[in-house]
């Protein structure tokens, strides 16, 4: 899968957890940035996964500073059954 296919998946799973965004979704900010609490944020990225058909541990998330980082994670650890 494409990065860009990525990013609009995990922008779709911000919307579904967060609601709309005025102005969109921004992937240099972070999460938090957008009010995401820490169950909101493990939402997204198992929702994220679950679109992909991937399953990454959260712990692989940790050192992720912005919506961009989570993109990027996904996208290099795509392919893990």
């Amino acid at each position: 899968m494409k990065k860009i296919e990525i990013t609009e998946i995990v922008k779709n799973c911000i919307i579904d957890i967060l609601g709309d965004i005025d102005g969109g979704i921004d992937i240099t900010k972070s999460l938090k940035e957008y009010g995401a609490t820490s169950i909101d944020r493990a939402d997204i990225s198992i929702d994220a996964m679950k679109a992909i058909g991937c399953k990454i541990p959260l712990v692989e998330f940790g050192t992720v500073n912005n919506i961009e980082g989570l993109v990027n994670v996904l996208y290099e650890k795509q392919y893990v059954k």
